[in-house]
């Protein structure tokens, strides 16, 4: 075996690596959100002072970004926290959509376009160009709906047709859907930060 081909394996080996990483670390994600079926039952945009850190309202409502923030939590990471924290160090940084001159972490991280904002700087953006086959399970999706309103899901590893499934609360309760080709995409994020280990480690 000459030096180039061995250097090749290897190469190979360690692109294997992380890429098994991601997809296990997505699949972890989206078993996560579909355990929220029939339990997150309605859609409830309310106005909730919450606790913190680990704030939520009740698990039988919620808004799209809530299924996100719950499945996350799953492996002890707290959007909720982190999110506030990156706004408190560069509020500038974030999107200045509702005339707030300091964070509220009761909503901050329930903002779909601010976990975009999140996401961007802290996980990989990968475009709103993807084709149905770069969508992996536990890639997070945005959207904008009819009447200019942020949405946000979770890949599933299901399909219909060769398309994935969307994990999302859009008015009805946490579902699994058909909707990926149903609104305008917005943003097509990774955020990994070693999901399966923190499960593996309670």
């Amino acid at each position: 075996m000459t030096p180039r081909t061995r250097a090749m394996r290897w190469l190979f080996a360690i692109a294997f690596c992380f890429v098994s990483a991601i997809c296990a670390a997505g699949q972890c994600l989206v078993d996560a959100a579909r355990e929220q079926i029939g339990v997150t039952v309605s859609y409830d945009p309310s106005y909730v002072r919450l606790s913190y850190p680990l704030g939520d309202v009740p698990i039988d409502r919620g808004v799209c970004t809530d299924v996100v923030i719950r499945a996350y939590r799953e492996f002890d990471v707290d959007l909720q926290a982190l999110v506030h924290e990156d706004m408190r160090k560069h509020f500038s940084a974030y999107p200045n959509l509702w005339g707030l001159r300091r964070t509220d972490r009761n909503i901050d991280h329930r903002r779909v376009p601010n976990l975009q904002r999140f996401f961007l700087r802290h996980g990989q953006s990968l475009g709103t160009a993807s084709l149905d086959a770069d969508f992996k399970p536990g890639d997070l999706v945005t959207f904008m709906l009819p009447g200019n309103l942020p949405h946000i899901g979770i890949v599933s590893d299901r399909t219909a047709n060769g398309r994935p499934l969307l994990v999302h609360n859009v008015g009805a309760g946490t579902r699994e859907e058909d909707v990926l080709r149903s609104y305008t995409i917005t943003g097509h994020y990774r955020y990994a930060p070693s999901l399966c280990a923190a499960q593996s480690s309670d």
